[in-house]
């Protein structure tokens, strides 16, 4: 019988990794709800939505460990994972704007790289699953931090000034790595294109 680690096997799509996956897209509507729910209001439904937010997006890394650790990797897992990011990520940055807490540009902005690169990666299915760089890993990881922050009031216990200035700094990273690991994606895509045309 084949071992599991032997990296000739390929994994199925039903395991855990992928499992905790699907239940982070899952819980997005549930954060969701509870942040617009709350309404600005800095109540206990802003902090259960924030510590569910961060309790989700942690888990990237979680289901990342284990796929690698028990050769789990699938096509699925490579798809679904940054989709789950973008579910999550996309919700609170347009609740913080609805919210009035985030400018709307900036969502849109963020928004649209997402959006765009998804589709690119769908219509790249045809020749192979693009999986995320470290450029977008690094980006993925300055949103979590940047929305993890912006969505906790802690504003009640530091004051208005500082941590405005905390979360201005904060979004301002995850924006600019947000556009040039888009760019970056965009440009790696187009080489490796050139290479097949050149070689074919």
């Amino acid at each position: 019988m084949a071992s599991p680690h032997d990296p000739l096997v390929r994994p199925s799509n039903w395991n855990v990794p992928n499992a905790i996956t699907v239940v982070r897209i899952l819980l997005a509507p549930l954060f969701i709800w509870m942040l617009l729910a709350d309404g600005g209001a800095d109540g206990a439904l802003r902090w259960a939505a924030a510590v569910l937010f961060i309790i989700a997006i942690a888990t990237d890394g979680i289901d990342g460990a284990i796929a690698r650790k028990h050769n789990l990797v699938t096509d699925l897992g490579k798809l679904l994972d940054p989709i789950a990011d973008k579910v999550l990520t996309g919700g609170a940055l347009v609740c913080l704007s609805i919210l009035g807490e985030l400018p709307w540009w900036v969502t849109i902005v963020i928004l649209v790289r997402e959006v765009g690169i998804t589709v690119f990666r769908f219509v790249m299915l045809r020749d192979r699953v693009i999986p995320a760089s470290r450029g977008g890993k690094l980006k993925t990881l300055a949103q979590s931090v940047a929305i993890s922050v912006a969505l906790l009031p802690l504003w009640l216990i530091f004051g208005d000034v500082p941590m405005h200035w905390v979360n201005t700094v904060l979004m301002s990273i995850a924006f600019v790595l947000t556009v040039v690991s888009g760019i970056d994606y965009l440009v790696s895509a187009w080489r490796e294109n050139s290479k097949k045309g050149t070689s074919a």
